[in-house]
C-alpha cells in the first residue's frame, strides 16, 4: 500500500473527483481524495491524497494558493465564469488601462467576499451548486479572505491576464464579479490555472496523459511523496 501525496496537473473538463476516481481505479488504491477542488473548466495543480494521506486532507486544504487566470470584461454570467449563461452585457468603452491597474491595490489584504452560488458550500445540508443548477439563488453571508498578491500581467481588452495569491476560502469567480462591478462593465472568469498550493508547485505535477501510460503502481511511485516525515514538516508550518 502506498500512502502519500501525488501532484496532478488537472486537465480541463475533468472534475477533481474524476481525477481521484481514475487514479483509484487504475492503480487499485483503497482511498483517494484531494486537498482543494478545482472547477471542471479550471486546470492546474490538484493535490491528490492516497490511502492514509486522505486523513490529512483538512491540513492541506488550509494552505494558501496561487492562480493564473484571464478575465473577460463587458459581460457577466449567472455562474461568474464562461460556463454560465450571460445575464448582462455592457460596453467597455471608457474603461482605461489605469482603471484596471488600480484594481491591484483595491483587491489586496483582508477583503470581504460573497461566495458564489456555484460553490461546494452547504445550505441546510445541500451544496450551493446543486441549488444553483436547480435555478435557485439564496442569500450568502460575506466572508473575510486574504489576498497576498494580485498582479495584472497583461491587458488586451476585453481580456485581462492576472496572477493572484490567496488564502483558503477565496473564490476567483467572485473576484471576477467584483472586478466587473468595480469597473461598471461586468466581468467573467474566462480561464483559471492553479500553479501552487502551499509548498507544492505545478512544476512537480504529473499530467493525466503520463499517468495513462503507467502500467502499475510501481510506475507511479517515483511521483509520490510518501507519508511520514513529510507530514510532520507540513504540520509544523
Amino acid at each position: 500500500m502506498m500512502d502519500g501525496i501525488l501532484l496532478v496537473d488537472k486537465p480541463q473538463a475533468w472534475t477533481s473527483n474524476d481525477v481521484c476516481q481514475y487514479i483509484k481505479k487504475k492503480f487499485g488504491f483503497k482511498k483517494v481524495g484531494h486537498a482543494g477542488t478545482l472547477d471542471p473548466n479550471a486546470t492546474g495543480l490538484l493535490v491528490v491524497l492516497l490511502n492514509k494521506a486522505t486523513k490529512d486532507a483538512d491540513s492541506f486544504i488550509q494552505d494558501d494558493k496561487d492562480y493564473e487566470g484571464v478575465l473577460s470584461l463587458g459581460f457577466k454570467t449567472n455562474t461568474g465564469d464562461v460556463e454560465g449563461t450571460v445575464v448582462e452585457e455592457k460596453g467597455i468603452e471608457g474603461i482605461a488601462r489605469e482603471d484596471i491597474l488600480r484594481l491591484m491595490e483595491v483587491f489586496k489584504g483582508r477583503i470581504t467576499q460573497v461566495p458564489p452560488m456555484m460553490s461546494a458550500l452547504k445550505k441546510n445540508g445541500v451544496r450551493l451548486y446543486k441549488l444553483a443548477r436547480a435555478g435557485k439563488v439564496i442569500e450568502r453571508e460575506p466572508r473575510e479572505v486574504t489576498v497576498h498578491n494580485f498582479r495584472i500581467d497583461e491587458i488586451t481588452l476585453p481580456f485581462v491576464h492576472f496572477f493572484i495569491s490567496v488564502s483558503k476560502g477565496f473564490y476567483v469567480r467572485s473576484l471576477a464579479e467584483d472586478v466587473g462591478e468595480r469597473l461598471g462593465c461586468g466581468a467573467t472568469l474566462s480561464s483559471l490555472r492553479r500553479v501552487r498550493s502551499g509548498e507544492f508547485s505545478i512544476n512537480a505535477a504529473v499530467r493525466i496523459d503520463a499517468i495513462r501510460t503507467m502500467g502499475s503502481e510501481e510506475d507511479l511511485r517515483c511521483h509520490v511523496q510518501l507519508l511520514g516525515a513529510h507530514m510532520s514538516e507540513h504540520e509544523e508550518r
